[in-house]
C-alpha cells in the first residue's frame, strides 16, 4: 500500500539532503502517483471508512467544509489587516478598505503597535521609538472612539489582533460602544486573545501562563453572557508557523491550545455548548499548496471529533472549526518584492480551497515596512479576482476525493493526533510551556528548513535562485513620522489632566480586588475604561496581583 512517509520529529546537526521534487516543505515524502490503494480503509486507531472520514460539507466530521453550500451561497469574508500611526490615521485606512470593498463580505481587522501589544502606554519609557510604528497606538477610551469614528460597529464585524492585554483592549471597545449607546449584544467581531501561542512563538505575553489562561476564560465567559455574536478567542496557528514550525506542528499545537481553553472553561463550570460555538481559529497559508489545503481539512476533522468525543458537545455548532486564514508573511522576500504578489495569490487560493471562512492577503511590501495604500489595494484585488474571476466558489471542496489530497489529509491528521497525545502526556499545554517543549520543537523545524535553504535544496525565487544584479527593487515605503509619537504622548497627557484622579484610583483598586478574589475581571475592566483608566494602568493593576512573566526554558 502506498503511504506518505512521516517527517522526522527532530533536527540533527547534519540534516540529510532533501530532494524538493519528492519531499514537501514539512518533510513528507510524496509518491509519484496516488490511486485507490493509497487511502487505507481502516486502521486500529481509526475504524472509520474513507467515505466516513471525508463525509459531506456541513456534516460531521466537516472534512469538506463547515457549511453545506460554502461559497456558493456566501463568499469568504475579505478581512484585511490594518493599523498604523494614530487612531485617526487608521480610521482613514479602515474607511478606504470599506469603500474599496464595495460592501462585499468585508470586515475590519485591527493591527496595534508594539507598546499596545505589550500593554504599555505611549508615554512609558519602554515605548520610546515604537509608538505607531507597526500598528495603531491605543492608550485610552478616547483613542478607541477616534479609531472607529463614523464606522457602524454594530453592522461591521471588527477583529482585534491583541493577546497579552486583550481583556483590557476589549473592555475599552465595549465601553466605547456603551458610550455610543450601542447595544453590546449587537457587536460582532473577533478578539484574537490566544495567549498560549504567545508563549510558543510571538512572546507578547505579560502574565504567567496560568493567570493568562484565566483571563482568556474570563473573556469567553463574559462574551457567552453578554456578547453572543462575538468570537472571544481566535486560536492561532499563524504565529507558530511564522516562527518556523512545520504545517503539521502548526496544526497540532493550535488544536491542542484550543483544547486547553475548552478544558479551562469546563473547569470554570461553563457548559461546553454555551461557549464552544463562538470559538474560532486562525491558520497560516504557506507555499506548499497541497499541505495547506490538507491541513485545514484535517483540522476540521480533528476538532469536530475532539469536541464530540473528548468534551461531550451535543450542539453541532460546537463541533465547527470556523477559521480565518492569512497568507504567510514569513514567505515574503525583500528581494524582488513584486514576486510577493504571486506568492500571496497562490497562498490565498490554498486557503480558499481549504475552506476558510475569512481571508487576509498580505501586501507585497510588508518585508520592507507597513504597506502603502497601493499595495493594500493590490492585496484586496487579489482576493476579489480569486472570488469573482476564477470560479473557485462554484462547487464545494473541489479537491475532495483526490487520492493524493485524501492520503495527505489522513497522514497529517494521524501525525497531529500523535503530537496532541505527546502534549497530553506532559500534562497539557501549560506544562509543555514550562518544559520548553513548544519553543524547542519550533526551533528544530526552523533550523531544518534553514539548512535545506542554505544547501540549495529549497529554492526561494529571487533569494537563492533566479537572482538578478539588482534584486532590491525600489517600492514606495510607508514612513511613520516621529510626530506621531510626540502627538500621541501629548494627547495622552491632556487626557490624564482632564480626568477624575480619585475615580481612576477607585476603578484600579476594583480591578485588583477582582483579580485577588479570582473573580472574572471583565466587569471591573469595562468600568475602568469608563472611568478613563489607561491601558497601561489597567494592565499594571492586574500585574500587581498576577506578576509579570519573563519567559520559560528554551531547551
Amino acid at each position: 500500500m502506498t503511504t506518505i512517509n512521516r517527517p522526522s520529529d527532530s533536527a540533527s546537526d547534519q540534516a540529510p539532503r532533501v530532494d524538493p521534487a519528492t519531499v514537501s516543505l514539512s518533510g513528507y515524502e510524496i509518491d509519484q502517483l496516488y490511486g485507490p490503494g493509497t487511502v487505507p480503509t481502516t486502521s486500529p486507531d481509526d475504524p472509520s471508512t474513507p467515505h466516513e472520514r471525508i463525509g459531506l460539507p456541513g456534516i460531521f466530521p466537516f472534512t469538506r467544509g463547515v457549511h453545506e453550500t460554502m461559497y456558493r451561497s456566501r463568499l469568504w469574508t475579505m478581512r484585511q489587516f490594518a493599523g498604523f500611526g494614530s487612531a485617526d490615521d487608521t480610521n482613514q485606512r479602515f474607511k478606504y478598505l470599506l469603500e474599496n470593498a464595495k460592501g462585499v463580505n468585508t470586515g475590519l481587522s485591527t493591527a496595534f503597535d508594539l507598546p499596545t501589544l505589550m500593554g504599555r502606554d505611549s508615554d512609558d519609557p519602554l515605548s520610546l521609538g515604537e509608538v505607531g510604528r507597526c500598528g495603531v497606538a491605543i492608550d485610552t477610551i478616547e483613542d478607541m472612539h477616534r479609531l472607529y469614528a463614523d464606522i457602524p460597529i454594530d453592522e461591521v464585524t471588527v477583529s482585534q489582533t491583541i493577546n497579552g492585554p486583550a481583556a483590557v483592549i476589549w473592555a475599552m471597545y465595549i465601553a466605547m460602544a456603551k458610550q455610543r449607546d450601542i447595544d453590546v449584544a449587537k457587536l460582532g467581531g473577533t478578539l484574537q486573545n490566544d495567549i498560549l501561542k504567545e508563549f510558543h512563538s510571538q512572546n507578547e505575553f505579560i502574565y504567567p501562563p496560568e493567570a493568562s489562561v484565566k483571563l482568556v476564560v474570563d473573556t469567553i465567559e463574559y462574551a457567552t453572557k453578554h456578547l453572543p455574536r462575538w468570537n472571544s478567542v481566535s486560536i492561532s496557528g499563524y504565529h507558530i508557523r511564522e516562527a518556523g514550525s512545520s504545517a503539521t506542528q502548526e496544526l497540532a499545537f493550535t488544536l491542542r491550545d484550543g483544547m486547553e481553553y475548552v478544558e479551562a472553561c469546563i473547569a470554570r463550570g461553563l457548559d461546553v455548548d454555551a461557549f464552544a460555538p463562538r470559538l474560532s481559529f486562525f491558520f497560516n497559508a504557506h507555499n506548499e499548496f497541497f499541505e495547506e489545503i490538507c491541513k485545514l481539512r484535517a483540522a476540521r476533522r480533528i476538532w469536530a471529533t475532539a469536541m464530540r468525543e473528548r468534551y461531550g458537545a451535543k450542539n453541532d455548532r460546537s463541533l465547527l472549526m470556523r477559521t480565518h486564514v492569512q497568507t504567510a508573511g514569513c514567505s515574503l522576500t525583500e528581494q524582488q518584492p513584486l514576486n510577493n504578489i504571486v506568492r500571496v495569490a497562490y497562498q490565498a487560493m490554498a486557503g480558499v480551497l481549504g475552506g476558510c471562512q475569512s481571508l487576509h492577503t498580505d501586501s507585497m511590501d510588508e518585508t520592507l515596512g507597513l504597506p502603502t495604500e497601493t499595495s493594500v489595494r493590490v492585496a484586496l484585488r487579489t482576493q476579489q479576482i480569486l472570488a469573482h474571476e476564477t470560479g473557485v466558489h462554484r462547487t464545494v471542496d473541489p479537491l475532495g476525493g483526490s487520492w493524493y489530497v485524501e492520503a495527505l489529509t489522513d497522514q497529517m491528521q494521524a501525525d497531529a493526533d500523535a503530537i496532541i497525545g505527546q502534549i497530553d502526556g506532559m500534562g497539557g499545554v501549560v506544562e509543555g510551556i514550562h518544559k520548553g517543549y513548544f519553543r524547542r520543537s519550533i526551533a528544530e523545524a526552523s533550523y531544518r528548513f534553514g539548512q535545506e535553504m542554505e544547501a540549495g535544496d529549497r529554492y526561494i525565487v529571487g533569494v537563492n535562485a533566479f537572482t538578478e544584479g539588482n534584486d532590491e527593487q525600489q517600492v514606495d515605503i510607508l514612513q511613520i513620522p516621529h510626530e506621531v509619537e510626540t502627538n500621541q504622548c501629548e494627547r495622552l497627557d491632556a487626557f490624564k489632566q482632564q480626568r477624575d484622579d480619585d475615580g481612576v484610583q477607585s476603578a484600579l483598586d476594583a480591578i485588583r480586588t477582582a483579580a485577588r478574589a479570582d473573580e472574572n475581571v471583565m466587569d471591573s475592566l469595562v468600568e475602568g475604561a469608563l472611568a478613563n483608566c489607561t491601558l497601561g494602568e489597567m494592565v499594571q493593576a492586574m500585574a500587581d496581583v498576577y506578576g509579570r512573566y519573563t519567559g520559560g526554558p528554551e531547551w
